[in-house]
Order: structure tokens, then C-alpha cells, then sequence
């Protein structure tokens, strides 16, 4: 039986809606989005609008940036977003020249037959994939025809859980219903898309600020991986934040660390072992932001939890991403964009609604990079509050959440204008010296008078600077 579609709430062009509703949930004065001009056209192929969610977060970024700004002694200025080249940096912005950027998914990755359903995979990761495979009791170098004879023996959410409670991460694929009626989407549906809270911190600005460059001087220190932190420090660096990303030194990402180091020096430190616990302390309590996208709870575990993190810096602007939510009982679940898609009724609702036979995802992975555009623009409003008011604040969003204000509107698969197809007059001119040869970016999807985008260090390796700042 066909499930029916949720009720349409209004017929209003989607991307000045989402942005609105993105710029209410971080706070922001409504007159403020009369500087936004969204311009350009085209639609990413999906039964969601992907490309005004792509619009309107970019945009919501680019406000954010033009608010400080103008807190800082600047003009009021106006920016225009383009609709087509958001929608291509939603997939990539990175053209390799005469090199090829490695593979994005690990060979067993992706959607299977169960039972009574479909299940996804996340095995990027090499000990989340020996975490599933020890589950279904295979070879860490199982084949993926292997993988699929397994699987199919089993219940879509018995699978599920023991993959998850075995440390592994996997989704059943839910209806939109389903996920509505299930604890956690309840849960998520109760949380504010923007989750924020002010400490009174006495901040006094030093120096003169330059509205043109509304980051520089600004220190961010990066404790996120694939993609929506990455994307958000990228987006602050363009900007002219110093940013410092750590890892472990065990953690690698090949497949996105050409396309999201762009601007940051990326250093590690080990957060378990106490000396490196120190560093990590150190410069925390010399940066300005911190963005993180550990597992709730995770820091609080390292003792290094939010009354810590306040207490050591309280003029801290922190901006904290999870991946199912902040409540409910998979608060703490590992998730990444692709399984949220599952669990959430996206994936479901593009196979039923084009008449497929298989998990019909999002074209690009428009969680993360929405998220992370909503996390640039949170940490800029942070920035702003405390220039004006000297408070230091915290900011939760969560890939659920951003799922929820996509899917809020009725899944429809009628044809849409299609993106123009890419040319050479959509790269922009510099060529980028990354550390796995030259390269080319796209041009920048948000103009904003006054205040250019511009990265100063090409993409480079994880654990290739020292965890320091630079003065």
C-alpha cells in the first residue's frame, strides 16, 4: 500500500522560506534577510528541494558574516547567493588537475537487501568496518557479494542494533512515517533547529577590526570530522579565522581532507593521554570558537565537557554538531549523513515517490553540508553577540534536525529544472597548490559587498602542522 505524502504547508517558494526559517532559529532580526539576494536557478534531482536548502544555508552563512561586519563599524552590505553554484559546492568543490582525489567510500559501504527491508552500511571508517563485519561474522576483506549473502539473512533492525551496540554504524531504511512514530524522531522533532545558550563573559574587543576581514585575528579550533565541520571551519577560514583542526593520530578521511582542509592547518593530539589533554587545554583557552563533532558525551568522558569547557574559557564561542540529536535514545548514536538519510525517511521517500526498487538518497550529502553551513552561521552570530554584548555562548544543531526542516515539506517528483551543466567559466581563476598536486576550486557561491571569501592556505594533509598557534 502506498504510503500517503505529508500535507504541504504552504506553496511559497522553498529557499526564502528555509532561510527565514534558518535565520529565526539562530536568532536573527527578520529585517536582516532583506540584504539577501537569492539569484540563480536549476535544481539538483531530487524529490526534496536540495538546492534551496544548498541556497538558503549558504546564504544564512553569508548573513551571519555580513551582521558582524556591520557590528564591527562596517556598511550595512548586501549579498547574493547563487542558487546553481551552492547546489555544485553541495558535491565538490575541488577539480584536481592531472591527479585523481581518492575514493569517497570504502569498497563494502552502502544499502543492502535484508529480510524485510533495506539496511546501509558506514564502513569509510576501517574499525567501524571490522566492527559490522565481526557482527556478520565475516573476513575484515569480505567482498561486498559476501557481505550481501550475509546480510540478507537478517531482520533490517535486529541488524541495526547489533551492529550499533558492536560499535559499528548502520541504518535500517525507515519511512518518513515510521521515523515520526519511532522515539528518536519524536525527540528530534521537540529540539530547536538551533539550540543556543549566553554566558556573561565581560569580553572587551582588542584592536581595530577590519569589517572587510570580520574573521582575522579570530582563532577556531576544529574537533570535527566528515563533512558538516569541516564544513563550517571551511567557510570560517574564507573568512580569515585561524583554523586549527585536531585529530587523533589514528583517524584518516583521504577521500574528503583534499576537498574540506582547505584554509586550516591540521595538527594531532591524542585527547586520551593526559599531556596531550594539556596542549588541547592550552589552546582552547587562547581560541575564540570551538567547533566540535564528537558524540555527545564523548568530551564530558575526557573530562573535557561543557561546564570545563566554560570555566576555561568563558568567553568561548561554542558550536557543538551530533548526528541524531541532543535527546531521545540514540542521542549518543554515531551517525553520519548518509544513515541519518536512512533513518529519517529520506532515502525512503525518494524510492517510493520515482517508483524505485532500491533506497533512493539525496544526490549530494546535503545534511552535512547544510549543518555545516548553519554551524559557520552560528558561530559568526556567536562572534557578533559577543562583540555587542562581551558574552560567550553555545550553539547545538544536529544532521536530524536539518533532515526534519528538509522533509517538512512534501516529497515531489515532478521534473524540475535541471543545474546547467558545469563549465570553465565556473572555476575560479587561482590555481590551488594542494599537497596532492594543482588544482582548481569552484568560484564562490556567496558574494557579500565588502567582505570577499578568500582562503590563504591550499588543502593539506591531517597531522601536518604542529598543534600551536601561530602567535
Amino acid at each position: 500500500m502506498r504510503e500517503s505524502s505529508p500535507p504541504n504547508p504552504t506553496t511559497a517558494p522553498l529557499a526564502p522560506q528555509l532561510l527565514a526559517q534558518i535565520w529565526q532559529g539562530l536568532d536573527g532580526a527578520a529585517a536582516q534577510l532583506s540584504a539577501v539576494g537569492l539569484i540563480g536557478n536549476g535544481d539538483l534531482p531530487s524529490v526534496f528541494g536540495v538546492s534551496d536548502l544548498a541556497q538558503a544555508s549558504v546564504a544564512a552563512a553569508g548573513l551571519a558574516a555580513a551582521e558582524l561586519a556591520q557590528a564591527m563599524g562596517g556598511a550595512t552590505p548586501a549579498l547574493r547567493c547563487d542558487r546553481r553554484l551552492a547546489s555544485m559546492w553541495f558535491a565538490s568543490s575541488l577539480r584536481p588537475d592531472g591527479w585523481t582525489a581518492p575514493a569517497l567510500w570504502d569498497a563494502v559501504a552502502g544499502d543492502y537487501r535484508c529480510q524485510d527491508g533495506w539496511i546501509r552500511l558506514h564502513t569509510n571508517a576501517p574499525h567501524h568496518r571490522i566492527r559490522a563485519l565481526e557482527v556478520l561474522e565475516l573476513d575484515p576483506q569480505a567482498q561486498r557479494e559476501q557481505v550481501a549473502a550475509a546480510v540478507a539473512g537478517w531482520r533490517g533492525v535486529e541488524l541495526e542494533q547489533a551492529i550499533v551496540a558492536h560499535g559499528g554504524c548502520a541504518a535500517e531504511m525507515r519511512s518518513q512515517s515510521q521515523w515520526q512514530a519511532h522515539p528518536q524522531g519524536q525527540a528530534v522533532a521537540g529540539e530547536a533547529l538551533v539550540a543556543q545558550a549566553r554566558f556573561d563573559a565581560g569580553w572587551r574587543a582588542k584592536g581595530s577590526p577590519d569589517p572587510a576581514r570580520p574573521l582575522a585575528g579570530v582563532r577556531v579550533l576544529d574537533l570535527t570530522r566528515v563533512l558538516a565541520g569541516p564544513t563550517a571551519t571551511r567557510m570560517l577560514a574564507g573568512l580569515g579565522a585561524e583554523v586549527l583542526r585536531i585529530d587523533p593520530d589514528w583517524w584518516d578521511e583521504p577521500g574528503v581532507v583534499p576537498e574540506m582542509t582547505l584554509g586550516k592547518r591540521c595538527a594531532r593530539l591524542d585527547l586520551r593521554a593526559p599531556g596531550q589533554r594539556a596542549t588541547f587545554a592550552a589552546l582552547l583557552a587562547q581560541a575564540d570558537v570551538l567547533v566540535h563533532g564528537y558524540r555527545g558525551g564523548a568530551l564530558e568522558g575526557l573530562g573535557l565537557g561543557q561546564q570545563w569547557r566554560r570555566q576555561c574559557n568563558p568567553a568561548l564561542v561554542d558550536v557543538a554538531l551530533d548526528a541524531y540529536g541532543w535527546s531521545g535514545p540514540w542521542a549518543g548514536r554515531r551517525g553520519f549523513d548518509s544513515l541519518v538519510q536512512m533513518s529519517a525517511g529520506v532515502a525512503h521517500a525518494g524510492m517510493r515517490e520515482l517508483g524505485r526498487d532500491r533506497p533512493t538518497p539525496l544526490p549530494v550529502q546535503a545534511l552535512d553540508h547544510a549543518t555545516g553551513y548553519l554551524m559557520a552561521a552560528a558561530a559568526l552570530r556567536g562572534l557578533t553577540l559577543r562583540w555587542q554584548d562581551g558574552v560567550g555562548s553555545d550553539w547545538r544543531l544536529s544532521l536530524a534536525r536539518t533532515a526534519l526542516l528538509l522533509t517538512q515539506q512534501a516529497p515531489d517528483a515532478a521534473q524540475k529544472e535541471a543545474l546547467a551543466p558545469e563549465t570553465a567559466d565556473d572555476l575560479g581563476p587561482a590555481i590551488e597548490a594542494t599537497a596532492w598536486g594543482p588544482a582548481r576550486r569552484l568560484r564562490d557561491a556567496l558574494e557579500i559587498d565588502g567582505v570577499p571569501l578568500h582562503w590563504t592556505l591550499p588543502a593539506g594533509p591531517l597531522g601536518s602542522a604542529p598543534a600551536a598557534w601561530l602567535d
